[in-house]
């Protein structure tokens, strides 16, 4: 369960979807926002062969991203506007091979800063309405201003 944390801008879900579309990295996998609220970001991501390693599994470093970048917009949505957010530290336990028709990695605030936000994503693997856990990942966000390409 989630604390609620109340953001400082009114329109960080404007602001969340306009850096996501900025992203290349998340357009490039082919993953979408599904779900933003204060605290809080979804991301999905449909399985498809590009992003399969050697053994048909989705690698490890497209479920790695998929994480980071939740939890990094999870961060954002409780910054103020004019911020940005970087990811100064993570940690992910891959838990089982990254398979099925879709996944979904659910950003979550676990302690929000002014400069330093800790962070949890756990990302699912969906198929044939079933859900496995995939990966967890704990990570520090930090909080940047002014600088033009920063996730903002």
């Amino acid at each position: 369960m989630t604390a609620a944390f109340p953001p400082r801008d009114p329109a960080y879900a404007e602001r969340v979807g306009a850096s996501f579309a900025r992203q290349t990295m998340m357009g490039t996998l082919g993953a979408a926002i599904l779900r933003v609220a204060p605290g809080e970001v979804d991301i999905g991501l449909p399985v498809a062969p590009h992003i399969l390693q050697q053994h048909g599994f989705v690698h490890g470093g497209a479920v790695t991203c998929l994480a980071d970048s939740a939890a990094g917009y999870a961060a954002l949505t409780l910054m103020e506007a004019g911020s940005g957010v970087l990811t100064v530290e993570f940690k992910i336990n891959l838990l089982s091979p990254a398979r099925g028709d879709r996944l979904v990695a659910e950003g979550r605030v676990t302690r929000p800063g002014r400069t330093l936000t800790v962070c949890q994503a756990t990302v699912y693997g969906e198929a044939a309405g079933r859900r496995e856990t995939v990966a967890l990942l704990t990570a520090t966000m930090m909080r940047v201003e002014g600088r033009p390409g920063i996730v903002d």
